[in-house]
């Protein structure tokens, strides 16, 4: 679905990212996990047709990725900057169909759609700045999904909402998958939402920013935030990718005496 082939990016002398490849299949869901600065959200911006690689080729469906195409969707981090505050939630919604050029009928639609999807319905004229942080980010989702896109790339999404919120929207965006059967790239610092999330985890280092783990997930669906984390497995999941972020010189000389 979503084709990454020896991307790399560079900012004046400094390699950013070094020659990196990643296939995303269709409906799956890969977490991306790393430390600060290892070029995750690089990747995922590139992937996304908004960052230029420096070398390489992003493909989506067998095409090259040059600019934002269709079919794609990006959630970013910061809700507060991605939504209008001066629009309604309707016409913060509405604007991602502009260049579908959809009739106002099923915009309409699309939105209610939305909005029940994330949890959120009649909430339509309400502003920005008269909902919770939470709810906010609902909102970003539920305008990710007015294209029904094929893939949803999401930039540590949750990173500012407290826990709880972030639990209950863990388990949003994986209804949400389901239900509108998209691929999902999520970047995210939080080594316990990567597993317990994904399909696959993928884990870079840095300096150079490079992928050196791609891990499968082999844990029951649908995930439960308490009987999940009990499975011995996403213990021992979790144990693996903490080695690879936190200590990847360990975790790698530990694997070369295996």
């Amino acid at each position: 679905m979503l084709t990454a082939d020896g991307v790399s990016k560079t900012y004046g002398d400094r390699l950013a990212l070094e020659a990196t490849s990643i296939e995303i299949f269709e409906k799956e869901f890969v977490s991306i996990v790393g430390p600060s600065g290892c070029g995750k959200s690089t990747l995922l911006m590139m992937m996304a047709g908004l960052l230029p690689p420096s070398s390489g080729q992003i493909t989506l469906g067998g095409q090259a990725v040059t600019k934002p195409p269709m079919g794609l969707a990006v959630v970013f981090q910061d809700y507060s900057r991605s939504l209008f505050p001066w629009l309604t939630v309707q016409r913060n919604l509405a604007m991602a169909a502009a260049a579908y050029k959809l009739s106002k009928a099923e915009v309409r639609e699309r939105v209610d759609n939305a909005l029940v999807a994330v949890g959120l319905p009649d909430t339509h004229n309400l502003y920005p700045y008269q909902m919770s942080g939470g709810m906010q980010q609902r909102v970003a989702i539920a305008r990710a999904l007015i294209v029904q896109p094929q893939v949803m790339l999401m930039d540590e999404p949750f990173a500012a909402v407290d826990a709880q919120t972030r639990a209950d929207l863990e388990d949003l965006v994986l209804r949400v998958r389901d239900e509108y059967k998209v691929t999902v790239g999520f970047v995210t610092h939080d080594i316990d939402e990567a597993v317990y999330l994904g399909d696959r985890v993928v884990v870079l280092a840095a300096n150079p920013g490079r992928i050196i783990a791609d891990l499968a997930v082999d844990l029951p669906r649908p995930r439960d935030q308490v009987q999940t984390k009990l499975e011995p497995e996403f213990a021992r999941l979790r144990s693996e990718v903490f080695q690879l972020v936190m200590r990847p010189k360990a975790a790698k000389e530990a694997a070369s005496t295996h």
